[in-house]
């Protein structure tokens, strides 16, 4: 009996050894800085709220975190879809201004790998900005770092909730650089390809309902065309 005693308690020793290492291992995972911050070119900034009952409708398979929002949507709950969400939200700059309209798919990815610290998302963006056009954004998000600093200590809360302040890049492809692909559809972006990254800001989460207090945001990189017809936009309405 004592060896049998023995022997689980070493299996439960190395659980949580292998666990603390895996969590809290400083070279996993971590969400660095978006080359997008540091660069030359004109950037566009879009914020969103990333708090679901914020949004104008948010629905996934029902039984995740977050709850749809409004209730009456319609679930996504069906087998090749349930391991999926779905967001329209309201963008607006960096003056907080109202500029148009974000609706988001996503999707968990078969590429995740928790051992390497890939919490991986594949999700797109479809945004529409009146008077100006929209485009296309096709990326692989990674939240390994987002679960570790924020949702884990929630749920290690005794309150069930976790407040502080964590920022980081949640883009990381399928550009070499961790970049998303945008791809322009109509008005001033017609036909352009570009980059971007999407990051997110938490303040609050609740086991219950995920984000309580959180804002997303999505920079794009701007090529010298769009600049051009922005000011000539800008020139007639003058």
């Amino acid at each position: 009996m004592k060896y049998l005693i023995a022997l689980f308690l070493g299996i439960v020793t190395g659980a949580v050894i292998f666990a603390a290492v895996l969590v809290y291992n400083p070279f996993i995972g971590k969400s660095g800085l978006s080359p997008l911050e540091v660069s030359d070119s004109r950037t566009m900034s879009l914020s969103y709220s990333a708090v679901a009952s914020e949004s104008i409708v948010y629905t996934n398979d029902g039984e995740s975190t977050m709850d749809p929002y409004p209730e009456a949507v319609e679930q996504l709950w069906e087998d090749t879809i349930r391991q999926s969400s779905a967001m329209a939200t309201v963008m607006r700059d960096g003056r907080n201004q109202t500029v148009g309209l974000g609706i988001k798919f996503s999707s968990l990815s078969e590429q995740t790998r928790l051992l390497s610290g890939k919490a991986l998302v594949d999700s797109v963006w479809y945004v529409y900005l009146p008077g100006r056009g929209a485009f296309f954004l096709e990326q692989t998000e990674n939240y390994w770092d987002y679960l570790r600093s924020v949702v884990l200590p929630a749920y290690r809360s005794s309150a069930n909730t976790w407040k502080g302040s964590w920022l980081g890049n949640v883009t990381a492809g399928p550009g070499a650089l961790g970049t998303a692909k945008v791809t322009g559809s109509s008005g001033e972006f017609e036909g352009l390809d570009m980059l971007a990254v999407e990051s997110i800001a938490v303040k609050a989460w609740r086991v219950e309902g995920g984000p309580v207090a959180a804002e997303g945001r999505l920079l794009i990189e701007l090529p010298d065309v769009v600049d051009a017809a922005a000011a000539e936009a800008s020139q007639k309405l003058d």
